[in-house]
Formats: C-alpha cells, structure tokens, sequence
C-alpha cells in the first residue's frame, strides 16, 4: 500500500512540474485562490526547512511551522498519549507532545524522499524513526502555517 502511496505521490510532483514547464509558474502557488487567497509555501524548500527544523531538536524552529490551534493526527499519539482518536489539538499540546518524543529519541534524524503537493496540502514522504517510512500531509491556513497534519507509518 505504501508503494502504491508513493507512486501516486510521485506521479502528482510530475504533473507539478509539467504546470511548471508548460505555464512557466508553479499555478497552485504562484496564484491566489479565488475568494480565499490561500497560498501554499514552495513545496520544495517548505520540506527542506521542515526537515531541518526536526533534524535541529528546537522544538522552537518545529512550531513555527506550525497555527496555534493546529490539529495532530498519527497513531503515534493513540501508543504513547492513549488518545483514541489520535488525535490532539493546539500547539500548546503539539509542543508537549513533541518534547517527549525528543526526549524519548534524543538521535531523531528524518531523511526526505520525496515532497509533492495538492490545492491545499503538501504531503512528505520521509524516513522517520525506528525503521519506519512516513507520509505526512499537511493542510495550510490563510496565514501559510500548518493548521492540520495527518501522518502515516508503514
């Protein structure tokens, strides 16, 4: 199922960069959309800095990614918080959340393999922690932050 994801994701960055080609812009970023002037962040450099930031440890550099009434979806927070829905709202919740698990796996290191985008979200496909493959995507509000994050694990 995951290589199927990935395909599917792959096959969206290449329609990305044909809209780049053909219209010499990047049309889900480069315009504003009609009535709510929602503009993503570059793909690209959007997960490079993502990344970085989680590679650094500074939960300060993490949240800045992030609006402060963002909302977290990952089995993760089932296992280690015992939430059922896996879901948490709010940053203030998201920065203790994420402070244990830089406490818990102080050698954290995420490596990207691919980032590609849709009209409202950016999706990353990284390596995360313990072996695992992970697809996070992230939904945007009107100010260019991460107002919702649904991850996925293999």
């Amino acid at each position: 199922m995951i290589v199927s994801l990935c395909h599917r994701l792959h096959a969206a960055n290449a329609c990305i960069r044909m809209q780049r080609f053909f219209y010499g812009v990047n049309t889900w970023t480069d315009a504003a959309w009609k009535g709510g002037a929602r503009l993503l962040p570059d793909a690209e450099k959007f997960a490079a800095e993502w990344i970085e930031s989680w590679n650094s440890h500074d939960l300060d550099r993490i949240l800045s990614h992030y609006s402060d009434d963002v909302e977290v979806t990952t089995p993760m927070i089932k296992v280690a918080l015992g939430i059922e829905s896996g879901t948490l709202r709010g940053k203030a919740l998201a920065r203790r959340y994420w402070q244990a698990a830089l406490e818990r796996v102080p050698d954290l290191h995420f490596r990207l393999i691919e980032c590609t985008q849709s009209v409202e979200s950016i999706a990353l496909y990284y390596k995360s922690v313990m072996g695992k493959m992970a697809i996070e995507v992230m939904f945007f509000d009107e100010d260019g932050k991460v107002s919702r994050v649904i991850a996925h694990y293999n």
